[in-house]
Order: C-alpha cells, then structure tokens, then sequence
C-alpha cells in the first residue's frame, strides 16, 4: 500500500522555511538554481495570509520536494520586500533560476494556488503531481478489479496530500459506492470544497451515487417484465426496469428500456425518462460505448 503521508511528513519541513533578509540571497535566489522557490512575502496581522500561507504550504507539499517555499515575514524583513516592491500582502512571487518567473497578490481560490503550483514546477521542468497521478492511477486500477477496500485507502492517502484532487475524491466516493456503503460516499461527496463541486470526476461520482441509492429500490427483474408483456404502455414498470437492470450491472438494457419509455411517451413524469438517461450517461466514461451510443439515439428521437 502507498504510504503517501509519511513521505511529505519526512520532507515537509524542508520544502517549507522561513527566509530573512540576510538569508534570501542563499535561501531563495542560490536554491531557485536547482528547484523553483516560491516566496511567500506575509504579517501576522494580515488577516487573508492566515488563510492563504496554510493552502500554499499543502500544495507545495503535495509536490514532494518539486517546489520549496520560503515564507518571509515583511515586518522583520523589509529590506527585501521593498526591493522586489512588495506594496501589499500577501504576495506570492515564483523563482527558477534566480529570477522571478509568476506571482500574484491576495488571497486566491484553492484551484487557483494549485494550479499556480503546478505551472512553476512544470516551468522548470518538474513533475508538480509529485507522484499522485500515479497513486490515482494504482488506485483506479483496484477498484476495477474489485479490491475496493484497497481503492478506498490508496485514494484517501493522496487526500491527505492534497485535499481538493477531484479524480481522487471522486475515486473515494465510487469505492465506498462499491462497498455498498452510500451512507459514507454521499458524506464524503457532500463535503467537497466549492472549488471542485463541479468538476466532472464528481459529477460522475454524483450520477454513481444516485444510481446506487435507487437500486436499493429496484424491484425484481423478472417481474417488471412479466408486467410489460402484459402492458407495454405500463410507463413506470418500464421505468423500475430500467432501474433493475442498472442495479444488476445491465447498463445497456436499462439505457434501451428509458429510449424506449422516451420514445412512447417523452413527457411522462415530466421527463423522467430523458432524466435518468442523462443520469446513466454521466455515471459512464465519457468515451463508453453505451453512452455514446445512447446519447446517438437519444438525439436522433429528440430531433426525429
């Protein structure tokens, strides 16, 4: 299992540092030779730093010794500070190669200190996912095999390096899903920050869990038929067999069932067919033939 935690906590305190006047030269400028130094100029009394330095800290230690931060304190060192024209705080600069190379001022949403993260490592070359892509990817890779335990745990580690990555987040939500525990996935999905509600790794996650709590009502199989061989224009049996068969892993027959309920009555329950359908295909990967397909004939009876 990856022990993703232990390896920031065993660098942390290195990738993150105080820097002064008399040592910015050495600390900031010398260093940005061999790794890019972000410089966090800040005071104790400035009310956005206290939110913005811990999100900055999080986001260069989820970059496992790609990035180093150095936090200077501009009531103690405005030597510094008045030489690079730090006017107001906090400001955030960027330095590769002894020369600043981004930055911005005041406090910023969490996607956006991760991505400015992600563009100074990759401008010096580095690999800003500090190995998490891989643990997404090893993680994806057990559940698909069904070791959803062992998804679960590995998507949680990489939360703790980085608390809004949505692919693992949304990874996390699906294994609880597949552990049949709905109760935990929608807590889990219902504590995402707003910077990553509306990313498309939780809105699968939210399609996923949608459909797992209707399953849990899904009617036998055998039964919804037998009552639409008896009365084919019986809309909401069609509609439970839909469910049914999602629930049982028949995502292709609960797709044709809804085309079908959308082709003799578009209307019904003001759109539930057409609902669900968009449902199942936000549940699927977006190059997944039955989506594909489906979203084909779906379009060809809206516009028939």
């Amino acid at each position: 299992m990856l022990e993703l935690g232990q390896n920031t906590a065993a660098g942390g305190s290195n990738n993150v540092f105080d820097a002064t006047d008399a040592t910015f030269m050495s600390d900031v400028v010398e260093q940005s030779q061999k790794v890019p130094v972000i410089v966090d100029f800040w005071a104790p009394w400035c009310g956005p730093c206290k939110t913005l330095g811990p999100q900055l800290e999080a986001a260069v230690a989820a970059a496992n010794g790609a990035v180093k931060m150095a936090k200077v304190n501009v009531d103690e060192n405005q030597m510094i500070a008045g030489q690079l024209r730090v006017q107001s705080i906090p400001t955030v600069y960027a330095f590769w190669q002894g020369q600043p190379i981004d930055g911005f001022q005041g406090a910023v949403p969490g996607s956006e200190i991760e991505a400015f993260v992600k563009r100074v490592v990759e401008a010096s070359g580095g690999d800003a996912s500090g190995g998490l892509d891989e643990a997404v990817a090893a993680a994806e890779e057990f559940l698909e095999n069904g070791a959803a335990e062992d998804a679960a745990a590995t998507f949680a580690a990489v939360l703790e390096e980085m608390p809004d990555n949505a692919a693992a987040l949304g990874g996390l939500v699906r294994a609880h899903i597949a552990l049949g525990d709905t109760e935990q996935a929608e807590a889990i999905l219902n504590g995402a920050s707003v910077d990553i509600a509306k990313t498309p790794e939780l809105e699968t996650a939210f399609a996923q869990l949608e459909l797992a709590k209707q399953a849990a009502d899904a009617g036998p199989v055998g039964e919804l038929q037998d009552k639409l061989n008896t009365d084919p224009d019986d809309h909401q049996s069609r509609f439970d067999l839909a469910q049914a068969l999602y629930a049982g892993g028949d995502a292709e027959g609960a797709v044709e069932a809804l085309l079908e309920l959308f082709r003799r009555d578009r209307e019904w329950n003001e759109g539930a067919a057409k609902a669900q359908l968009f449902t199942i295909f936000d549940a699927l990967a977006p190059n997944d033939a039955i989506a594909l397909n489906g979203r084909r004939k779906l379009s060809s009876l809206i516009f028939a």
